[in-house]
């Protein structure tokens, strides 16, 4: 029997086996059992290089280079950080410099300029070294917390320095002006003086030496008008100066006027003074009708069957030439107890209030003085006694003319009257549409004077009047 040898043929189930055993070999198979029962492989690809001993080395390498820049990088920051705070440190020790360079001029002083300037010439030649090694990129050699901590410690250090200086500059400057201060105080009180000076020349001998060589028989009352300007001046110099001492004692100067003229409204507050003057012209005038004021205690001068004063109108003439050409502290010293020295003392205690004189001055020796019989040595009461000078020689001088003498006031509401009043202010009342407004007297400033038959104006504050048309 003949052996046959049968040709192996691969069957298409073998090839299946061999596909599938080469899929097996790169990937992994999972068993996913279906709804119907029928598994499932779901094929996953296999990490073949995951265990490479190369990728794992280059790996590490890469990590390694990355963490080695991020320190390149933190430490050039670092670096450039301790250079911008050396830097600007540097600046702040040349501004300092030149602070104190400047302070060194004036006033000058060599040493200190020299050293200012060796200060910015060494702190330039740092920065010019600190330029060139960051050009030069050599800035290794910096230890940046320390670079810092020495910079902001020299910074301040400089700003210390520039404060310093300041405060030297702003002292000296503070002298300099407090001393143009006393140089002008000192000019200003020069000045007040000579004004004074001239003041006092002129009220004692300019407006009243022309009464030297006027003779009685020609007196006439533009005399009178003359000397009674010339007594006003005085009585206006003393309210300044009772003003002057007020405002020292911190009155309230609106509510002192009112406490006279509590209706009066000024359209300025320098017309308050009027109010001060009217209350000095009428205390000081009060009596003015009389020989010597018909002083307390003191008879009146005999009269004649004409009811005239027996004494002459010469008499009271020589009388007024004597006195009005009299330092006036003098002649109260000499004469004590004389009518003008009586008169005088009168109208002190009178015109300055105990209160007032204790207000502005802080005691009543003033007061005690005068009524002991003594006259003080004071600015005030010498501005007091040559304005009772004036009045009291107005009065000897009115008496002169052999009439009768008489002074009149103003009512409030009256009508303006040119003939017998004039206006204090120079200031026109304006008239508005629809209002007409009329000039009326408010209160009177200066008594008027008649002698004889002649009148003398009457000085008015005015206000206007308002009604509706």
């Amino acid at each position: 029997m003949e052996t046959i040898k049968c040709r192996s043929v691969p069957s298409n189930k073998s090839k299946i086996a061999r596909t599938f055993q080469k899929v097996i070999n790169l990937k992994t198979a999972t068993r996913i059992a279906s709804n119907n029962g029928i598994g499932i492989c779901i094929l996953t690809p296999q990490r073949k290089f995951q265990d490479d001993p190369t990728t794992i080395y280059k790996s590490h390498i890469s990590a390694t280079d990355k963490h080695k820049d991020d320190h390149s990088k933190a430490k050039r920051k670092a670096v450039l950080d301790a250079l911008l705070a050396k830097l600007f440190a540097g600046i702040t020790t040349i501004k300092a410099a030149y602070a104190e360079l400047q302070m060194a001029q004036n006033p000058y002083c060599s040493d200190a300029i020299h050293a200012a300037d060796q200060a910015i010439v060494e702190e330039l030649k740092l920065l010019s070294e600190l330029k060139r090694s960051f050009f030069k990129n050599e800035l290794d050699h910096l230890s940046p917390q320390v670079t810092v901590m020495l910079a902001e410690i020299q910074e301040q250090q400089s700003l210390m320095k520039t404060y310093e200086i300041t405060i030297k500059k702003l002292e000296s400057e503070t002298k300099f002006k407090d001393s143009d201060i006393s140089l002008l105080k000192k000019q200003l009180d020069e000045s007040i003086a000579f004004n004074k000076s001239l003041e006092k020349r002129l009220n004692a001998s300019g407006a009243l030496s022309m009464f030297d060589n006027i003779q009685f028989s020609i007196l006439k009352p533009t005399h009178f008008v003359q000397f009674l300007h010339s007594a006003l001046r005085s009585i206006r110099s003393f309210v300044k100066l009772m003003v002057r001492e007020m405002e020292v004692a911190e009155w309230d100067i609106e509510a002192a006027a009112k406490a006279i003229e509590s209706e009066s409204i000024f359209p300025k507050p320098t017309h308050r003074c009027f109010v001060f003057e009217s209350f000095v012209s009428k205390t000081m005038f009060e009596g003015f009708n009389y020989p010597n004021f018909m002083l307390p205690n003191e008879s009146p001068p005999p009269m004649d069957h004409h009811h005239h004063y027996r004494h002459s109108g010469e008499h009271y003439f020589n009388k007024f030439k004597k006195l009005k050409s009299v330092n006036p502290r003098h002649y109260l010293n000499q004469n004590p107890t004389s009518s003008f020295a009586r008169f005088t003392r009168a109208k002190y205690l009178k015109l300055v209030h105990a209160k007032m004189e204790c207000s502005l001055f802080g005691n009543l020796n003033l007061r005690k003085l005068v009524n002991s019989g003594g006259f003080p040595d004071t600015a005030f009461f010498a501005g007091f006694i040559e304005m009772a000078r004036r009045v009291w020689s107005l009065n000897l001088l009115a008496f002169s003319f052999g009439e009768d003498v008489s002074i009149f006031q103003v009512s409030k509401n009256s009508r303006f009257s040119e003939v017998y009043m004039e206006s204090v202010t120079q200031e026109s009342l304006l008239e508005s549409d629809g209002v007409d407004a009329d000039l009326r007297v408010d209160f009177t400033v200066v008594p008027g004077f008649k002698i004889g038959k002649t009148v003398m104006q009457s000085q008015v504050y005015l206000s206007p009047a308002v009604s509706l048309r």
